[in-house]
């Protein structure tokens, strides 16, 4: 069904950041920067400590966030390539939010190496970090490519999920409890198609590349991803990953509803780039319980009992289901695409 005003609340409350240590890495990404206007605009943490590698992306969010009126607010310049360096900045903190990555497919397949180090190499970093400094909840960002995946970007994420999943093995009854967060394309963020499309409308453009007519991808909004992942935190037990009920919508479309005038130039599927995006397989299926605005795939070591159980009733799925973005019951229409982002625009400040 197309829904044109389509809005998904997830209406599980975030775990109370007052007086909470959070630590954030890739904080300077489209991510981070909503996270931290979220956190900051909600609560009052001891502390919230943005982890990134690039210094001049910390400047610029200091303009935006000083220290001097932030008092919570940390820069903390580091690599996740760097055990030693995440382990200093995990000191007293609470909660963890995984967001760094190396996450461009062609660069991903001529420097698999670099892929390899920053998503799985430093996801091991983070899992051993957090349970040396007592962390209590880590949650990493995964995403659709890491459902059966065919380039390596979508790999070092499997492998990178797999970590934390079976990282809660490591951590004993008391210690840290890891748990995934999987979810599509986000609008508003940098590198997507809808930016490909303004900005080659900002350069006079008449036409606009088209991969496949038929390819289709999930949506969510930037700041729809900060909430659903907040409202993982809150509810997870450790070892879950995360899926939300989010619209499909099909390329074509995409561009209908950012470049309503131009034509269109069919380019074809690029390397290590699916038709229709995966989130949950068929050999997840008997692993996979359906909630009202999620899905959640139970830990193979606990397979048998149903998860989140503060999220209402816990649906198993069919042992055939999959969901995929071309047999998804939600659509997004361009009036709804362009409706979101119109309400992503507003929430976010200039320059951020």
């Amino acid at each position: 069904m197309n829904n044109q005003d389509f809005v998904r609340d997830f209406t599980t409350p975030p775990p109370d950041l007052t007086d909470k240590s959070i630590m954030i890495t890739g904080g300077t990404g489209s991510f981070g920067k909503a996270f931290v206007r979220k956190v900051l605009r909600d609560f009052a943490p001891r502390k919230l400590i943005i982890f990134s590698r690039d210094e001049l992306k910390q400047s610029e969010i200091a303009k935006h966030y000083p220290v001097e009126k932030y008092s919570a607010i940390r820069y903390f310049i580091g690599d996740v390539r760097d055990e030693s360096r995440l382990e200093l900045a995990m000191r007293d903190v609470d909660y963890v939010i995984h967001a760094a990555a190396l996450k461009q497919v062609p660069a991903a397949e001529y420097n698999p190496i670099e892929c390899i180090n920053t998503n799985v190499i430093g996801a091991e970093n983070v899992v051993r970090a957090s349970l040396r400094t007592n962390v209590k909840k880590v949650i990493a960002l995964s995403t659709d490519k890491a459902a059966n995946p065919i380039n390596l970007y979508g790999a070092s994420k499997l492998a990178a999920d797999k970590i934390f999943v079976a990282a809660n093995n490591l951590s004993g009854t008391d210690g840290a409890r890891f748990s995934v967060v999987r979810y599509g394309n986000v609008l508003g963020s940098r590198g997507s198609v809808v930016e490909l499309y303004e900005e080659l409308l900002r350069e006079g453009a008449t036409s606009v590349p088209i991969t496949d007519s038929r390819m289709s991808r999930f949506w969510i909004t930037i700041d729809q991803g900060v909430d659903f992942v907040l409202s993982s935190l809150s509810v997870m037990e450790g070892g879950e990953t995360y899926v939300p009920k989010i619209p499909s919508m099909k390329i074509i479309d995409v561009a209908k509803a950012i470049a309503p005038d131009a034509s269109h130039d069919i380019i074809g599927i690029r390397p290590g780039e699916k038709l229709h995006e995966l989130m949950i397989s068929a050999d997840d299926a008997r692993f996979t319980w359906e909630f009202d605005d999620r899905y959640i795939i139970a830990p193979p070591f606990n397979a048998d009992n149903a998860p989140g159980a503060s999220l209402g009733q816990a649906r198993p799925v069919d042992e055939r289901f999959q969901y995929s973005s071309d047999n998804n019951d939600e659509w997004l229409s361009p009036d709804g695409l362009r409706l979101l982002l119109a309400g992503t625009s507003a929430a976010t400040p200039k320059g951020l």
